[in-house]
């Protein structure tokens, strides 16, 4: 049995699509993943005189579909796979790392500057903002609560400028960015004043959120 997966709307090979071979009893038989031209053939041999295979397909971003093979009418046991990409709804408030699932940046302690590891989720954001190019959004800077209120407001605000400044240099039009710092007052923990935390706990308050605000 083999095949090709494409996608249903543009006709592109999709390569690392996750496909499975089935019997009439919907048992797997076998599970492989396309080639980076879309290619697939199993290594299970079937049997003409069943009468139907089943093949599945699956990939990220994508609907999971399942082919019919008739052994009758496809003697050569050749399908193909057409995935169609899954809708995303984007409104005005939401997330957009969550919608996407993308993860919040996050910044060192102390620091404002966009860590290696920061830049690839905005990398991720960058494609989303490219993709829909009348979005814009609201950059929400956090810290965690080591420190006074008025110097984590000020550092939320490097975060911010910094985040912003990133996704400038990167091609997004600054008129479609806006941004605030709100310094420690929106923990997403326990990690108050005065509580005893891990690194781990801190690192997860000191971060950029990005607030879909507009698609129009």
């Amino acid at each position: 049995m083999r095949g090709v997966v494409k996608d249903a709307h543009t006709q592109a090979v999709l390569s690392d699509a996750s496909l499975t071979l089935s019997g009439v009893d919907f048992e797997a038989l076998d599970s492989i993943q396309s080639a980076q031209d879309g290619t697939f053939a199993f290594a299970k041999e079937v049997d003409c005189y069943k009468p139907y295979y089943y093949v599945k397909g699956a990939k990220e971003g994508y609907e999971t579909a399942e082919v019919k093979v008739l052994s009758q009418t496809d003697k050569d046991f050749y399908c193909e796979v057409l995935l169609t990409p899954r809708v995303i709804q984007v409104t005005q408030g939401d997330d957009l790392a969550k919608v996407f699932k993308i993860e919040n940046i996050y910044f060192d302690f102390d620091k404002s500057n966009i860590r290696y590891d920061a830049s690839v989720q905005l990398a991720k954001i960058l494609e989303v903002m490219q993709e829909y190019p009348k979005m814009k959004i609201d950059v929400r800077s956090h810290t965690d609560s080591r420190g006074s209120d008025s110097y984590n407001m000020a550092l939320s605000d490097r975060r911010v400028k910094s985040t912003i400044k990133w996704l400038i240099a990167n091609g997004i039009s600054a008129d479609r960015l806006t941004g605030r710092g709100y310094g420690e007052s929106q923990l997403t923990n326990h990690c108050s004043n005065g509580v005893d935390c891990s690194k781990e706990e801190h690192q997860a308050n000191r971060r950029s959120e990005f607030i879909i605000v507009s698609m129009e």
